[in-house]
């Protein structure tokens, strides 16, 4: 949040110079920005996590390595024990102001709880695999997030549960049946980040949801499922351009929901390519598609949003070179390659050139036509 909100100074600022609004409004729109912006994240919360992580691994590298050592009874106490000073000593913090230490350590209390599970369930053979044992610590975590009201344990919760559907698909190295819980698991985790005010979780959930579209058209109809998944990003992307503030008063997202849009459009035609290798005339067709998808997302929010943009421009490049490979590169020689793949970086360079042209002097044509 913080370069978020300092370029949203200088942007209230360069408004001011240029007469755009006055002195008055820009001081209440500079002090409305610092009220609600999140004094949580920034480089030093940044280094306490880092920090909290590795001081969670090293407790329960050093338990794990001196198991047999430790007596049965004081391993338990002392699992338990550090759970309950890493949530405690957090939630004391807290209270004291110091939330960014005290968020740490209640990483470190849901770093310690998901290794206890593994160490008790081996010290008492507890039938069960990995992928139970993730879902345990997923639903744990999750409850802690609710208790304590912390956002970083929300981002936990729904990661640890996307690491759960991706265990449990890819057990064993083998593919097996795709949890079907895991839509449940993310509805929850998504209403525990509006008590929690975790955006960065909502955003991890619906990256999660692409990929389990994704699993479910390897294990079943890519074709199909990629299909399915692209027309409901654009359908989605469609509610979330010409219904903004109806939809950002339910995801919540600061209107990034076209970014996530865009990524899950993207993802479901290049299931169908890979599905359709073979047949040139289906994928001509899904090369147009996504030819005018990309084009109609800059067109309907590329002017707002640069990370679409970026997303944009690296779905028309891939598409680019995704055509030469699969359909040019057998009839060039090596220096036809170069030769041809210069022509196509330089076709992407001048297109994003022009495009980022377009974007930064609309709005001043704009102004003055009117």
């Amino acid at each position: 949040m913080a370069p978020y909100s300092a370029r949203v100074r200088q942007d209230i600022a360069r408004w001011v110079d240029k007469g755009l609004i006055d002195a008055a409004t820009g001081q209440v729109l500079a002090g409305d920005v610092e009220a609600n912006e999140s004094r949580l994240f920034s480089f030093g919360f940044v280094l306490a996590i880092m920090a909290a992580l590795l001081l969670g691994a090293a407790l329960l590298l050093l338990v794990a390595a001196n198991w047999e050592v430790i007596p049965r009874l004081l391993r338990v106490t002392g699992l338990f024990a550090i759970i309950v000073v890493s949530y405690v000593g957090g939630a004391l913090l807290k209270r004291r102001g110091q939330g960014a230490i005290a968020e740490a350590l209640w990483l470190v209390g849901a770093a310690a709880f998901g290794g206890s599970i593994a160490l008790i369930g081996q010290m008492y053979h507890l039938d069960g695999d990995e992928s139970a044992a993730m879902l345990v610590w997923c639903v744990g975590t999750a409850f802690a997030a609710v208790m304590l009201r912390s956002g970083p344990l929300t981002v936990a919760a729904a990661g640890i549960g996307t690491v759960w559907m991706v265990v449990t698909v890819f057990n064993d190295w083998d593919l097996h049946a795709l949890p079907h819980l895991f839509v449940v698991i993310a509805a929850i985790v998504w209403l525990v980040s509006y008590w929690t005010g975790s955006i960065r979780a909502r955003h991890v959930i619906l990256l999660s949801l692409i990929l389990y579209a994704c699993l479910f058209g390897i294990l079943h109809d890519a074709t199909g499922t990629g299909i399915a998944l692209a027309m409901i990003s654009a359908a989605v992307f469609a509610l979330a351009v010409y219904l903004p503030q109806r939809v950002e008063a339910v995801v919540r997202l600061r209107g990034r929901l076209p970014v996530h849009c865009l990524i899950g459009f993207l993802c479901g035609l290049a299931m169908v390519h890979i599905d359709q290798i073979d047949e040139a005339g289906r994928l001509v067709i899904a090369a147009l598609v996504t030819f005018g998808g990309v084009a109609a997302a800059l067109y309907l929010a590329g002017r707002d949003s640069r990370m679409l943009r970026w997303i944009a421009y690296a779905g028309f490049g891939l598409e680019l070179c995704f055509l030469y490979i699969v359909m040019i590169s057998s009839m060039l020689g090596t220096a036809g390659l170069f030769l041809a793949s210069g022509i196509v970086l330089g076709i992407i360079a001048v297109v994003i050139i022009r495009v980022e042209r377009r974007i930064k002097d609309g709005p001043i044509k704009q102004a003055g036509a009117a």
